[in-house]
C-alpha cells in the first residue's frame, strides 16, 4: 500500500466515523432512528458526499482526506451501494425505508470493508510515525522500561 499520507487530518475525523456508521446496523436502527439523537442518515451523507468527501467521485480526495487507491475504489462502491439504493427509494425517503431496502445489506457490507481498511490505514500511519520517533503529547520520551509493554496479568 501506499500510504499517500493526507492534507486534511480534520476531515478524515468526520469521513472515518460516517463510514463506520454505514457499517453498523445496530447503531443506525439505535441511533439514526432515536429523534433525540442529532446523528441522522442525512447527516452521514453529507458528511461522505458533499462536506467531507465525495463518494460518487472520490479520487480527487486521494490525498486529501483518503490514504490509498483501495480506499478510493472502496469508497466510490460504496457512493454506488449507496445511489443504488436512492435510486430505488426516492432521495426523500425517511431512514426507515433506507434501512429497510433490499439493497441496504450491499450498503452495510461495502461501508464495513471500507471502515476495516480506513481503521486499518490509520493504524499503520500511526505505527509508522511512531516507529520514526513521533510521541504523544509531543516532547514525551521514548518508552524505556520494559514493563510498560506487558499487559496486567500476563
Amino acid at each position: 500500500m501506499i500510504d499517500h499520507g493526507i492534507a486534511l487530518p480534520y476531515y478524515r475525523l468526520h469521513v472515518v466515523p460516517a463510514v463506520v456508521a454505514l457499517a453498523s446496523p445496530t447503531w443506525q436502527r439505535e441511533v439514526w432512528l432515536d429523534p433525540d439523537r442529532f446523528e441522522d442518515l442525512d447527516h452521514t451523507v453529507h458528511v461522505l458526499f458533499d462536506d467531507f468527501c465525495d463518494a460518487h467521485n472520490p479520487l480527487p480526495w486521494l490525498g486529501q482526506c483518503l490514504r490509498s487507491e483501495e480506499e478510493v475504489e472502496l469508497m466510490a462502491r460504496l457512493g454506488a451501494a449507496y445511489s443504488a439504493v436512492q435510486d430505488s427509494v426516492g432521495a426523500a425517503a425517511r431512514d426507515e425505508v433506507y434501512l429497510d431496502a433490499p439493497g441496504w445489506p450491499a450498503v452495510v457490507a461495502s461501508a464495513a470493508r471500507l471502515a476495516q481498511v480506513l481503521v486499518s490505514n490509520d493504524h499503520s500511519a500511526l505505527s509508522n510515525l511512531h516507529d520514526a520517533g513521533h510521541r504523544w503529547p509531543p516532547g514525551a520520551g521514548p518508552v524505556t522500561s520494559g514493563t510498560q509493554d506487558h499487559h496486567v496479568g500476563s
